[in-house]
């Protein structure tokens, strides 16, 4: 039957007062969303609006360094040195790879508790463009390895503090990386009140494409480099890639090594992924398992991924179709509890399969998805899979003045209001924020302190590097 086999022969959440109850039945009345959003307001008597402004290090906050190191449990040994080097390498890699950091400092700040699905890492750089399944090119969240229900703040504190991180690196002012946070709180606080306005159904639908994009950028700067950026997505794609990761070997089509992040597995081990990639199939829609079921499976590698994903296991599969040039590229990523878990239900355990949570997340905060999203277990160990060359790409923050960044950080925040007002909340949200610029400014003050933070611990870890008490492999 097509779509039972890639190989070729032989070889519960509880969320407060929310927008959606899940798991709701049809016959009960939801709350209406103006008296939702009353409760949103009176929100600010018991947590005032400053108060989301605030950081100060606490006297017995946990060593950065030593939660990094607890996240190195289970990662592939010789990964870790490569993990510290980037991060090393300067305060906003640093900022990407330390999304347990944040969790562990945001878990003790003053909260809203509302909480609807978060992204858990929410980032400048986590935001970036894909195809949507009509091949159209979107902008949107694009990362959900920690995604789950959380505090909203969460993710808005976190993606302000990159902005004004970015901004510093890219030699900003400390005025425009102000204006840059302040943009992106606005913009998140705008959206949120739009798509407040509309029925919970239609909200479903709200997406960035690419033209829409170009109308919402200001900036000349930006929109320049928007389409620049756009054009290269375009062009990542699994045909494209063929001659840049291929080779044709005794006949056969492979990945071609680049040791030490793309390398070829025991043949046991091809034979688990390959197992593993046939129960996937399961958990595609019925027409995709078909499509999919014209392909058979050619070769798999390890390749090394990202700074925060680094020392997870990640594989890269090649499958053939009709032809040559018939291809497809998936990558198989690992999935492990969320930073975020352990501060919303403590110990206990809320999903049964890390990857099922990251591709369940994920197509709750996008407006569309990778169709060939899904899930497996090899070796004991979750992953979720999905198109590695599906026309990925990001704005670069390096070649984009501040201006520009200003426009892109508020793009940013009106993107994760986007994706939180899809899943629950946005009525109370939109209480608790109001229409002023007032909590615009308590952000931005947030975001400067928490940069401060986040370069210093930096500098704690290039010291912790020179002494030699933490490995690094630079340039890897």
């Amino acid at each position: 039957m097509p779509g039972t086999s890639l190989r070729p022969p032989g070889r519960h959440v509880v969320l407060a007062s929310t927008d959606a109850e899940p798991f709701a039945s049809l016959r009960s009345r939801p709350l209406p969303r103006e008296e939702r959003r009353k409760i949103g307001k009176r929100l600010r008597k018991d947590v005032p609006r400053s108060t989301l402004g605030h950081w100060e290090p606490p006297p017995d906050r946990v060593d950065p360094l030593e939660l990094i190191a607890r996240s190195h449990d289970g990662r592939i040994d010789w990964l870790v040195p490569v993990r510290y080097g980037r991060m090393a390498a300067s305060p906003y890699g640093f900022l990407r790879g330390t999304a347990i950091v944040m969790a562990e400092d945001f878990a003790h700040l003053p909260s809203t508790n509302i909480q609807p699905v978060i992204c858990g890492d929410a980032h400048v750089g986590n935001i970036g463009f894909y195809a949507s399944p009509e091949r159209t090119l979107v902008l949107d969240l694009n990362d959900f390895d920690e995604s789950h229900p959380g505090s909203w703040e969460w993710d808005l504190r976190r993606l302000a503090t990159s902005v004004w991180v970015a901004g510093r690196e890219n030699g900003a002012s400390e005025e425009e990386c102000e204006a840059a946070a302040r943009a992106c709180s606005a913009a998140y606080r705008a959206h949120m009140r739009e798509l407040y306005d509309q029925p919970l159904f239609l909200r479903s639908f709200e997406e960035l494409d690419l033209e829409r994009l170009k109308d919402t950028a200001s900036e000349k700067s930006l929109t320049k480099q928007i389409k620049r950026s756009a054009k290269r997505a375009k062009r990542r794609t699994s045909d494209r890639a063929l001659p840049r990761f291929t080779e044709v070997f005794d006949g056969y089509r492979r990945i071609v090594e680049e040791p030490p992040l793309i390398t070829r597995p025991s043949d046991l081990e091809f034979e688990d992924v390959a197992a593993g990639l046939d129960d996937y199939l399961a958990t595609l829609e019925s027409h995709w398992q078909r499509v999919l079921g014209g392909y058979t499976l050619v070769d798999i590698v390890h390749k090394v991924v990202g700074v925060g994903s680094v020392g997870l296991r990640a594989y890269i599969a090649l499958l053939e179709g009709s032809g040559p040039d018939d291809v497809i590229f998936l990558q198989l990523k690992q999935a492990r509890r969320s930073v975020i878990a352990r501060h919303v239900h403590g110990d206990s355990a809320w999903h049964a399969h890390q990857g099922q949570r990251v591709v369940e997340y994920q197509q709750a905060l996008q407006t569309v998805s990778d169709p060939l999203l899904g899930w497996t277990t090899v070796r004991g160990h979750q992953y979720y899979v999905r198109q590695f060359r599906n026309m990925k790409g990001t704005v670069p923050l390096d070649e984009i003045d501040a201006d520009a960044l200003t426009d892109y950080a508020g793009i940013c925040g009106q993107l994760l209001a986007k994706g939180h007002a899809r899943t629950s909340g946005a009525s109370l949200i939109v209480g608790y924020l109001g229409k002023s610029e007032k909590f615009d400014g308590h952000l931005a003050r947030f975001a400067r302190a928490y940069a401060d933070q986040t370069e210093a611990d930096h500098a704690a870890l290039v010291a912790a590097v020179r002494r030699g008490d933490v490995p690094a492999e630079h340039g890897i």
